[in-house]
């Protein structure tokens, strides 16, 4: 792939996404569904979101997130290994409730990371689409519509690819929403609202 190469992919389901782990081999993919939902400067923002992630390599850092964090999972795994054959006598037995711990805490404060890397770059390039386009607020409105085409047509895929997408196609649903890889739309919106009082200076 070419610098600024953008991609269409044929679906109904509204959203977009960057790929490539450097600017100069990078792309920004938008389906059909999204540029029939969105306006023209909602469309800007949102692929100026996409261009911001492109510029700070977050797919780059969210692939080196993946790794530690499954590198964490799997010295979890040995570690509980390691308390079960490590002993044969009661004095060298593993701990259950240790041991327990490890096996539970470990990956998930592992996979708690991630969301936390995955979340921050969301408001990163948020905030770097703002200010690309002067227009925080068309970019507010698309995450808002977006949000709920999302709800109604999900983009069903692997959910490895869920950290990619400008919105996730879990939002709405609660519970899945507490392991999400994105910052809750509100909080996003009010962010993008926020950086319209700084950069028209009304406050």
């Amino acid at each position: 792939m070419t610098a600024g190469e953008c991609q269409i992919i044929p679906t109904a389901s509204a959203n977009a996404f960057a790929t490539g782990r450097y600017p100069e081999h990078a792309a920004v993919a938008v389906t059909e569904g999204i540029m029939s939902m969105l306006s023209e400067d909602e469309l800007e923002g949102v692929i100026a979101h996409e261009l911001t992630h492109i510029d700070n390599r977050d797919t780059l850092t969210q692939a080196v997130a993946a790794t530690v964090a499954g590198a964490i999972s799997w010295l979890a795994q040995m570690a509980s290994y390691s308390m079960w054959f490590g002993g044969r006598d009661d004095r060298n037995s593993p701990n259950p409730v240790g041991l327990l711990l490890t096996i539970i805490l470990a990956p998930v404060a592992a996979s708690v990371i991630q969301l936390a890397i995955s979340r921050t770059r969301e408001f990163s390039a948020d905030a770097g689409a703002a200010r690309l386009t002067g227009n925080p607020r068309a970019l507010a409105r698309a995450l808002q519509r977006l949000e709920s085409g999302a709800r109604q047509m999900p983009l069903d895929g692997n959910p490895a690819f869920a950290p990619l997408l400008i919105v996730n196609s879990s939002a709405g649903d609660w519970f899945r929403s507490l392991f999400s890889t994105h910052p809750t739309t509100e909080s996003r919106i009010e962010n993008l609202m926020k950086l319209e009082q700084e950069l028209t200076g009304s406050y």
